[in-house]
């Protein structure tokens, strides 16, 4: 529906300014009159030249945070569901956000629901939201399971920050060991090269492997560049592929360091996810299928999709999830007992909290692991070098003497 802005005057001489929804500039004028206001000008709302664009943002989980608990407050205090919607509208910052908000509340007028609404718009609000809010329509419980969601965000926000903090840091030391080595041999060695050519003589054996690759990297930089953007493209590919997909998301549970850590990361994701599900009224097969496709690791996925079958087949969730290799015998343990006292969404919600915990003294740990070791591995290339093209002045110096 066509968004307009307006300009008017209130009974009290007040003058006031806003935007709003309506089929046509006559509509739009119509709904202005009946507020009460008068001087009313009404033109289109321009289009913002960045929509559509990477360059017009993107929805964060915050933004999410913040209208799925503000939306919660209105449907508990009372408020109809449109009108909430207008409430949102009408404050919401983010652009995509409002303008989808517009679409969603023009869906509902037109009679849809709002799952309909939601789903119509996947880029913004995901399977897991939309069948959350789905259940909560069904269930009279909607306020519940919105505040439900915006904890559920905010705590998956706050893992996926942690992982990015264990991963972030190591990648920047490597970038720039790379960087500082990239210069010394391209624009340091061969300055020492010319000094030792003047002299004569034979070179040190580390010397000459070091004038050697600074000669290799000063010739061949630009096929370097383009093999490493290769390599990284093709990389991309072969993950794009599915069964590259696999091998990659299977070594990268088992990688050493990393692993237990990501490993951790999928099991506090899969255990908050599915007991946020549960507990707003998902059938256990709905709910496992999207948290198959929300896990991130497809190693993960196949083993959520192949428990799902088996549950299908009259099992229950713990021996199939046991037979994936994945989960630790701990979670198999108080999932089994979660499902046998009838309080799966509490065990697996006391499971998600263990692992938030432990992903943070992983991150802690892997932090305190890293640093040194990427210090001791930088000093040592760094000083190899170094040290390689001092050696023919130390022998320079003992023939003088």
């Amino acid at each position: 529906m066509p968004i307009f802005i307006y300009k008017a005057r209130t009974r009290t001489g007040r003058k006031i300014k806003g935007d709003l929804d309506a089929p046509s500039l006559d509509m739009a004028e119509n709904v202005l009159r009946r507020r009460g206001l008068a001087e009313i000008r009404v033109k289109p709302k321009p289009k913002d030249i960045l929509e559509g664009t990477f360059l017009e943002g993107r929805v964060t989980s915050r933004d999410m945070v913040v209208f799925s608990r503000q939306f919660s407050t209105m449907i508990n205090a009372g408020v109809p569901i449109l009108q909430s919607l207008q409430v949102m509208c009408e404050q919401t910052e983010n652009k995509i956000l409002r303008r989808k908000l517009y679409e969603i509340k023009s869906d509902i007028e037109g009679g849809a629901s709002l799952y309909d609404g939601l789903n119509r718009h996947k880029d913004v609000f995901d399977d897991l939201y939309t069948n959350m809010v789905d259940a909560g329509e069904t269930g009279g419980v909607l306020d519940v399971v919105l505040e439900r969601l915006a904890q559920y965000i905010e705590k998956a926000a706050r893992l996926k920050a942690k992982v990015k903090s264990a991963l972030i840091y190591p990648g920047v030391i490597i970038a720039v060991a790379v960087a500082v080595i990239a210069i010394i041999l391209i624009f340091v060695i061969p300055t020492f090269e010319q000094m030792f050519a003047e002299f004569g003589g034979t070179l040190p054996a580390p010397t000459q492997i070091v004038i050697n690759l600074s000669r290799f990297s000063k010739d061949n930089f630009l096929y370097i560049i383009l093999g490493a953007i290769g390599a990284v493209i093709a990389f991309r590919l072969f993950y794009r592929w599915e069964r590259g997909k696999i091998i990659v998301d299977n070594w990268i549970l088992f990688v050493p360091v990393f692993g237990p850590l990501l490993r951790k990361v999928a099991v506090a994701r899969f255990s908050r996810t599915l007991s946020t599900m549960i507990s707003s009224g998902v059938p256990i097969l709905s709910a496992l299928d999207i948290v198959s496709r929300t896990s991130g690791n497809k190693t993960v996925e196949l083993g959520v999709q192949q428990a799902k079958k088996s549950i299908s087949e009259g099992q229950g969730l713990a021996e199939p999830l046991d037979d994936t290799g994945i989960f630790p015998p701990m979670v198999i343990h108080m999932i089994s007992i979660g499902e046998s006292t009838g309080a799966l969404d509490n065990m697996l919600g006391k499971i998600a909290d263990f692992f938030d915990d432990e992903v943070d003294v992983a991150v802690d740990t892997l932090t305190s692991l890293i640093e040194p070791i990427m210090i001791v591995i930088l000093g040592v290339i760094v000083g190899g070098l170094v040290i390689s093209m001092y050696l023919p002045i130390f022998q320079i110096a003992d023939v003088v003497a």
